[in-house]
């Protein structure tokens, strides 16, 4: 497979989520954090394999927005979404005590007994991610990662979204572009929202 992963830049996302049911499902889940970006992708796989597997990692201060999305895909898409819990027990989270290390090692238990997993990973979102690939290995857990909106602008996102009347978070429409954990997320463009004033792009998931 390996010689085969640059064959998938010119695929489209369906073709690419296609690939990945036919290769690895049901060791194959979506990483969903309920995002726009997992709109589409729920709405594609499900469409593909209704029985896909999904999960999401609750660090216990999430956004109320986000539960309550959760709950409208699992309506929507009759979905069971896999919940892995990262809160906290060494006190309040803050930009002072971030969740990087609980959210990666619920990541490790939510990725144990997969081959591949999807994420909504896309290049414009920040320079660490720029250089995705729509198939790549995932070196550091010996599996695959799978990215199908590696090429996807925000503009393909919401006309996705809108086309098929989708559900989406809506903090979204109150200027969130990237959502996370409720103490650590501001309004922002791309990711700037995120641990906004501290030099940090990333939890670690995707490192």
């Amino acid at each position: 497979m390996s010689s085969a992963v640059s064959d998938f830049e010119g695929a489209t996302a369906e073709q690419v989520l296609a690939y990945a049911v036919e290769r690895f499902h049901p060791r194959l889940t979506l990483a969903c954090s309920f995002q726009k970006e997992e709109s589409v992708l729920t709405h594609m796989l499900t469409r593909i394999e209704p029985s896909a597997r999904m999960f999401m990692i609750d660090t216990g201060v999430l956004f109320p927005e986000t539960y309550a999305t959760r709950r409208e895909f699992e309506e929507r898409f009759g979905v069971h979404v896999e919940v892995f819990d990262a809160s906290s027990n060494n006190g309040p989270w803050g930009p002072e005590h971030c969740c990087s290390a609980a959210k990666v090692q619920a990541l490790e238990r939510a990725l144990g007994d997969i081959d591949a997993w999807i994420t909504g990973v896309r290049r414009e979102q920040s320079r660490t991610r720029a250089t995705a690939a729509k198939v790549e290995p995932d070196g550091r857990r010996g599996i695959w990662k799978v990215n199908p909106l590696a090429d996807w602008s925000e503009h393909d996102i919401w006309r996705y979204i809108n086309r098929h009347d989708l559900p989406y978070h809506p903090l979204h429409d109150r200027g969130y572009d990237s959502i996370g954990c409720a103490p650590c997320t501001q309004p922002g463009e791309g990711r700037e929202g995120r641990w906004a004033g501290q030099d940090k792009t990333e939890c670690g998931i995707h490192l």
